[in-house]
């Protein structure tokens, strides 16, 4: 065997380990994301917060974590719900969206309270709950 195919064939196992990861890791998120409330739980009684995003894009994919801690950790406060714009275009017009992820902030009578675009830290939302009045 020459050092040329070793080098190809290490490689390729490289490859194949990096592209193994990565589906595992969307397999991962794609079972966090099927936890989160769909968009129609908004304006149940509870105040909510929807991310309006895609199983596709990066910052969406960042977002899977914090929506994932804040679902389990604050369900008692609001609701998480999640609506990929991609699957569903109806949801993303029905609200406006122009760039993913969104998220929007709901009383708990569905009226938009305040609206994000982009990546949006855990302690960031926590502190937009405060100043909407939800401890």
């Amino acid at each position: 065997m020459t050092q040329k195919f070793r080098n190809g064939l290490i490689l390729a196992a490289v490859l194949a380990g990096i592209a193994a990861a990565m589906v595992l890791q969307n397999i991962r998120q794609e079972r966090m994301i099927e936890k989160f409330a769909p968009a129609s739980a908004v304006g149940k009684g509870n105040p909510a917060l929807l991310e309006l995003g895609s199983r596709e894009c990066v910052p969406c994919k960042m977002m899977v974590p914090v929506l994932k801690e804040l679902a389990e950790n604050y369900s008692a406060q609001f609701t998480v719900a999640f609506s990929d714009v991609r699957q569903d275009p109806s949801v993303g017009e029905k609200y406006g969206i122009s760039v993913i992820p969104t998220q929007i902030f709901f009383d708990k009578d569905g009226k938009e309270l305040f609206r994000h675009e982009g990546f949006f830290p855990k302690e960031d939302i926590l502190a937009k709950w405060k100043e909407l009045g939800i401890q």
